[in-house]
């Protein structure tokens, strides 16, 4: 994989210039130029630092020309930017000085929120079949966690099989940019949806106020933390943040690492880090066997990374950053056992400890949502074609449980083709039915037959419900919000 850096710029960094590339993050910018603190907690003044590296952290806040509360994991470094560290939360500026922002007026076919891998098919699928399409993501660039994925996908050639996960995110992006019904706004937020149907977005230089016809929510997921002693210091980073910081910007997230986690990401990773020139000095699972695909862990074992079951992270330590993490063996009832620590000189801990689905958007809208531990937390029930509580409001990807990119991608066109059965007429609404329902089959007969996938197909079973009952739930359970 080759990094193409865009040209050298220079910020300052409390008062000093630091060089970088345009492209960059500001926190990636510092990171690199060996910055590892970016603020201070606000009760006891503990030093923050890199974690999720998506904007779904305060970790990364900083004062950015002189406007407090910045998540520069999302912020692109500019030619004489003015950065700062900050402490805990600062009240933000009063409006009227900050001056008026634009409201602009926006109506789609189709809204969807997110341009990870289910957003991206989602968008090009809607597209195709004649709607008009607007994609709001977060992020500099659309791709979601594919920008991040450098190993090949498994598969047919259908399912991308062979290629790597930005490559497929380049193919996505090559064919939207030439579909003139696609409209993007990126580095840009949806933060509510209002009765009417209408949708609050907030960009860097204006606030948009949008009315689709139909919404396609895929807004992903968030890392999960682990509980042990120090787990705020920096260098304790998430499995996302660490494929940012190296596999998307290309900069070498540490020297010597701790990953915790033997699922296929934790395994991924740890063969990553090697090629990247980090010393892998363990990965540590506290349960008896490894929770990824026995390949990922041939792989690992080969390169004498040591893969520790029934172990667990107890403690990392240092003073502004990791400088060491302890680990520990664990009983049966996942007790920790005297006198069996181990010590790791490390400076990187990375957590591949699992996501949890980002349901917010939903649950705002009032959609009815369901507790599933097979999918990773809160998620909204849904029917085959993916439809919510919420009329025409669909759900796909890893915010309707978390599976891996190849579901995501399936899961957008589903929710894609479900949105043209319903706002078109005619036989381009039956033919749209008719390849949702395809499919939906080969998600649920063939691909999810996996015993490897059996959890998902668990979880995805436990909240799916008849177009019937789902009458039944918006009966019982109506929603302040429908769009239409």
């Amino acid at each position: 994989m080759t990094f193409r850096r865009g040209r050298r710029l220079t910020f300052t960094f409390e008062g000093s210039p630091l060089e970088a590339y345009e492209g960059e993050t500001v926190a990636v910018a510092l990171y690199a130029a060996g910055v590892s603190v970016l603020s201070w907690s606000s009760g006891l003044g503990r030093p923050r630092g890199l974690f999720c590296m998506i904007g779904k952290c305060s970790s990364c806040f900083m004062v950015v020309n002189g406007v407090p509360n910045v998540k520069t994991c999302r912020e692109p470094v500019r030619e004489g930017l003015a950065v700062e560290r900050q402490r805990g939360w600062v009240p933000p500026a009063d409006a009227a000085e900050l001056g008026e922002v634009e409201t602009r007026e926006l109506e789609t076919d189709l809204l969807v929120v997110g341009g990870g891998p289910a957003g991206l098919s989602a968008a090009l699928e809607a597209a195709q079949q004649g709607l008009d399409v607007l994609v709001v993501d977060e992020h500099l660039r659309l791709g979601g966690q594919l920008l991040k994925q450098t190993h090949k996908f498994f598969g047919s050639v259908e399912l991308f099989g062979g290629l790597r996960g930005f490559q497929i995110a380049g193919e996505y992006l090559k064919k939207l940019e030439s579909n003139g019904r696609v409209r993007v706004l990126t580095q840009s937020a949806v933060y509510g949806a209002f009765r009417g149907g209408l949708v609050g977005v907030v960009g860097r230089d204006a606030h948009y106020v949008v009315k689709p016809r139909a919404v396609v929510g895929t807004p992903g997921a968030s890392e999960r933390y682990l509980d042990f002693a120090n787990n705020d210091l920096p260098g304790v980073v998430g499995a996302g943040g660490v494929q940012t910081v190296m596999n998307e910007l290309g900069v070498k997230p540490g020297e010597r690492a701790l990953v915790v986690g033997s699922g296929n990401v934790g395994l991924i990773i740890s063969y990553q880090l090697l090629q990247a020139g980090v010393a892998v000095e363990a990965v540590v699972e506290i349960l008896p066997e490894v929770g990824g695909w026995f390949v990922h862990a041939a792989k690992v074992r080969r390169y004498g990374i040591p893969i520790l079951l029934r172990h667990t992270l107890k403690a990392v330590y240092g003073t502004e950053k990791v400088e060491e993490a302890e680990v520990v063996e664990v009983d049966e009832g996942f007790n920790p056992v005297p006198g069996s620590e181990k010590r790791f000189k490390v400076d990187l801990v990375l957590l591949a400890v699992g996501l949890e689905p980002d349901a917010r958007l939903f649950a705002q809208c009032g959609a009815v949502m369901r507790w599933s531990p097979d999918l990773g937390g809160l998620v909204p029930l849904r029917t085959p074609g993916l439809e919510t509580s919420v009329r025409n409001l669909y759900v796909a990807g890893d915010a309707s449980g978390i599976e891996e990119a190849t579901t995501a991608i399936i899961e957008g066109r589903v929710a894609a083709l479900s949105a043209v059965s319903k706002l078109t007429e005619g036989s381009r609404a039956g033919r749209a039915a008719e390849e949702a329902e395809r499919l939906n089959r080969f998600l649920w007969e063939e691909y999810r037959a996996s015993p490897l996938l059996a959890r998902a197909r668990r979880g995805k079973q436990s909240v799916t419900v008849s177009e019937e009952e789902m009458e039944k739930v918006r009966a019982l359970s109506p929603p302040p919000v429908s769009f239409g």
